[in-house]
């Protein structure tokens, strides 16, 4: 029977599990939502406190991984308090990470914390949504204690 293999893709189609075509491009985040996430991450440990907010920042059911963007946190030590997505690095030291191409990203992370205290940097990093390898914007903020990170793949 014929009508079967199509009554099956219309089926997968209206539940919105048949991918035919790119991706909208608010499937992905932008560079707006990646400060917004940051300002929301500094005010959540101003308000809550680091222990607290923590667990918070890595729950992957929570408010703050949405999509393809997530926190990462690093004290003034230069070490991973928050990876929302790999929450095996969080202990880890961030200053001497390098990307697939021998960048130094962690330095250039060190460098935006420790001068203007803001700013912006790419590297290459795998896309949690897609599993390819990207270049990644990621945008940094110090605040007290913390170094602040969020980003977004470019496509």
């Amino acid at each position: 029977m014929r009508i079967l293999p199509f009554i099956t893709a219309l089926a997968l189609l209206c539940a919105g599990q048949l991918f035919t075509g790119p991706a909208s491009a608010d499937a992905f985040a932008s560079k707006d939502d990646a400060v917004n996430l940051v300002h929301r991450a500094i005010a959540r440990v101003a308000e809550v406190g680091m222990e607290k907010a923590q667990p918070e920042f890595m729950d992957h059911g929570g408010k703050f991984i949405d999509r393809d963007l997530y926190l990462i946190i690093i004290d003034k030590d230069g070490v991973r308090v928050v990876h929302g997505q790999n929450p095996k690095l969080v202990g880890k030291t961030y200053y001497d990470a390098i990307d697939v191409n021998g960048k130094e990203y962690g330095k250039q992370v060190q460098q935006i914390a420790e001068g203007p205290g803001k700013g912006w940097f790419t590297f290459v990093f795998k896309d949690p949504i897609t599993g390819k390898l990207l270049p990644k914007e990621n945008y940094v903020e110090r605040a007290g204690d913390y170094t602040y990170l969020a980003g977004v793949y470019s496509r």
